[in-house]
């Protein structure tokens, strides 16, 4: 279903329409992100209104979804909330600031959460992807910016969407029952320095 994350109802009506179809909601993935139409510049030209929205979307929409399931989660003593962080926020990109800050959100609130909902059982992580090749992002990145991307990586060659899913499915699992607060980089080793 449609669902606008930075709008409470909206939230709340996805995670009603879940239990209703399915009679409970075992993984939440925060995967909602305001990135591939983001035009890069200097931080004094980022419009304050596209700085709120990237932080309505990137990390009002992961509290309010959260906090959406939590009593689904809560009353079953078990789930996964698995947030979609990056890795800009670990190597400090320029010219994304409000993206990467964002994202730094994302790693502060995975922590955070995964304290408060650990005793019920809920275990919350997340995934720092690099510079994916999906979407809007395949679209509006250059050549340029895809070769100086794949040459940062340990692994020379460009990251698809299925390079995150076994990591996913891990931390979706029971296999990953005793994580929490913890985050994945899954970049092809471009964030080691």
């Amino acid at each position: 279903m449609a669902c606008d994350v930075s709008r409470e109802a909206d939230t709340q009506r996805l995670a009603t329409e879940t239990l209703a179809r399915f009679g409970r909601i075992d993984v939440l993935v925060n995967n909602a992100a305001l990135y591939g139409t983001l035009k890069r510049r200097p931080f004094m030209e980022i419009p304050v209104e596209e700085w709120d929205r990237v932080m309505a979307v990137n990390l009002r929409g992961l509290f309010l979804c959260a906090r959406a399931v939590f009593p689904a989660m809560r009353a079953q003593g078990k789930g996964k909330i698995v947030n979609i962080a990056s890795s800009t926020f670990f190597k400090g990109v320029p010219d994304y600031i409000h993206y990467t800050t964002s994202k730094g959100g994302v790693v502060g609130f995975t922590r955070s959460l995964a304290r408060e909902l650990g005793p019920f059982g809920i275990r919350v992580n997340a995934i720092a992807p690099g510079f994916t090749l999906s979407g809007e992002n395949e679209k509006n990145i250059s050549e340029e910016r895809k070769r100086a991307n794949v040459e940062a990586r340990m692994l020379k060659r460009a990251q698809m969407p299925e390079d995150l899913v076994g990591t996913l499915v891990f931390l979706a699992s029971d296999d990953s029952d005793f994580m929490s607060g913890q985050t994945m980089l899954v970049d092809g080793g471009g964030s080691v320095h």
